[in-house]
This record gives structure tokens, C-alpha cells and sequence, in this order.
């Protein structure tokens, strides 16, 4: 088994962990590779067959730690592209749904990968299709679409049909259009509800809509969301697990649905559903169990 180390390079907090895992793989003979942005930020010298460029790095790697957070995960889930690689995300930041590992037991978890100990949690992906006439760009999304005006203060008119059929013209701040692993990320603190993950479904919860009867709503993944802004102003656009395009034209339309692409998690003994939901959320802390 070969371990595929990278990680947010701009968290100083990465690297003592970082040095002290490298450590481990090495005393103990414990196959790793390593990014070139993560060997470039160490300050001990990889021996240059452990260095691998993007290109590389998913085909070397068999499971790939991913140290900082949730953001870092997304990240990594992007640049490994279509491989499925299994992804364990080490968490060095603040509340980590994803990154469900804290930084203090990831001896533990490696002890557990290795033993077998561990399961593949898949998740599902959207597929989002930019259309522009005869123009096409397609990305995937694990968490999250959100569509807003960049910069300047106002509302807009976000069209969306759903199979075809009109659902609704929000005014609103935005949209969020989230998977179920996105569920507890924007879309939550927006007021959307939390999915189980492989409920298959998705959630558009809309961001201060103008009418209180405007709600999040819960469809079927197997279905597929058209979406137009009706009033394209300056600096509108759409960002998907963070990264940010432009929309400018207003004959400019989306296209969301299921992706044939999915994402493989490293879950570990005791990752659970609730188990997260309880810990990261802090449900029932102040009482006990009857």
C-alpha cells in the first residue's frame, strides 16, 4: 500500500504533523509519496522518487492523506480528477465534517488503514453543465453549487426548472444547490436540512430569499435542475466546492445533476454518521443517555 501525502501548505500547523508522519513511513518502511508542494515546505530533504508532480500523484497513490480541512479535501478531490482514489482527510483546522480525523490520532488511523480496519465511504458527485449557446463547460461538485452576485450588495432572479418543469423564480441573495455530503456545509448555515449521505437526493436552499415563503427544498437526484439568472447583473456568478466563475451573459443557463464520477472517504472504527453529527455539532453534549 502507498500513502499519497499532500495537504494545505498555507496552514503552518501542517508541518510538525507532516515531519512526524514522514518519520514514521520512513522508520518503519511504510511505502509514501509525497506533492511537490508539500516536499517543497519541508525542511528536511524526500528522496526525489517519493516526489510526485499533480500529474502523477493520484496513479502513485493508493490512498491519499489530505492534511488541513474540509476546504484542503475539496481541494484534493478536484485535483485528483476522475481517479477514485480513497481519500483520508486529516483535520488541522476548525470543524472538519469531511476531514473527519484529528491531527492528534492519525497514528492510530494509519494503524487501522494498514490493519484493514477501515471502510470506503462513497459519495455522491453533481455534474454541472455552463451552457452558452453552442459553448460548453462541465465541472463536478461534491459539496456544493452556489450562485450569487460577487462584490456588490443586491438582489437577483435565479430561474430554475426542475425535469424540465418551472419549480420557482427566487429573489434572493443566491442559491446553494448541495449534495448530501454538502448538506451540513453553506447550505446548512443557511437554514437548508441536513441529508444522510446516499439518501440520493439534493438540496436548493435559497440565500435571503425576499419572500419568507420561499423554503429549501429536497429533490431527487435523478432528476436534472435548469438554472438562469433572470437579471444578470455585474460580477454574478457561480461557484462550485469554492471555485468561482463568471456569468456575464445573460442567455447563460446551468445544467445540475448526478455525476457518473463519485468520491471514495476513508472512514474509520467509530465513523459514523451521527457519531459526527454529535461531536462537530455538539447534539445532546449536555445531557445523558437514559
Amino acid at each position: 500500500m502507498v500513502f499519497g501525502v499532500t495537504g494545505n501548505i498555507t496552514k503552518p500547523q501542517i508541518w510538525e504533523p507532516l515531519r512526524q508522519l514522514i518519520k514514521r513511513f520512513t522508520t518503519d518502511g511504510i511505502d509514501f509519496v509525497v506533492s511537490t508542494s508539500v516536499a517543497n515546505g519541508l525542511e528536511f530533504p524526500i528522496a526525489p522518487e517519493r516526489v510526485v508532480d499533480s500529474d502523477r500523484f493520484a496513479r502513485k497513490s493508493d490512498i491519499v492523506l489530505s492534511f488541513g480541512g474540509d476546504g484542503t479535501l475539496l481541494n484534493t478531490v478536484h485535483e485528483l480528477g476522475s481517479q477514485t482514489k480513497p481519500i483520508l482527510g486529516v483535520n488541522v483546522g476548525r470543524l472538519g465534517f469531511l476531514a473527519n480525523t484529528e491531527v492528534q490520532t492519525m497514528d492510530r488511523a494509519i494503524d487501522d488503514v494498514l490493519a484493514g480496519r477501515h471502510e470506503i465511504d462513497t459519495r455522491t458527485m453533481l455534474r454541472v453543465s455552463e451552457m452558452q449557446g453552442d459553448d460548453l463547460y462541465e465541472t463536478y461538485a461534491l459539496n456544493e453549487i452556489v450562485i450569487a452576485r460577487a462584490g456588490v450588495a443586491g438582489l437577483i432572479t435565479i430561474e430554475v426548472d426542475y425535469n424540465d418543469e418551472f419549480l420557482n423564480a427566487y429573489w434572493a441573495d443566491g442559491l446553494v444547490v448541495s449534495t448530501p455530503t454538502g448538506s451540513t456545509a453553506y447550505s446548512l448555515s443557511a437554514g437548508g436540512p441536513i441529508l444522510t449521505p446516499g439518501c440520493g437526493a439534493f438540496v436548493v436552499t435559497p440565500l435571503a430569499a425576499h419572500s419568507l415563503g420561499e423554503r429549501p427544498i429536497v429533490l431527487p437526484d435523478d432528476g436534472v435542475l435548469r438554472i438562469r439568472i433572470g437579471n444578470v447583473p455585474t460580477n454574478c456568478v457561480y461557484a462550485v466546492d469554492g471555485r468561482s466563475r463568471f456569468i456575464e451573459d445573460p442567455d447563460t443557463y446551468l445544467e445540475i445533476g448526478r455525476a457518473s464520477r463519485e468520491v471514495n472517504l476513508v472512514r474509520l472504527p467509530g465513523q459514523t454518521f451521527g457519531e459526527t453529527l454529535r461531536r462537530k455539532l455538539k447534539w445532546g453534549s449536555d445531557k445523558e443517555r437514559s
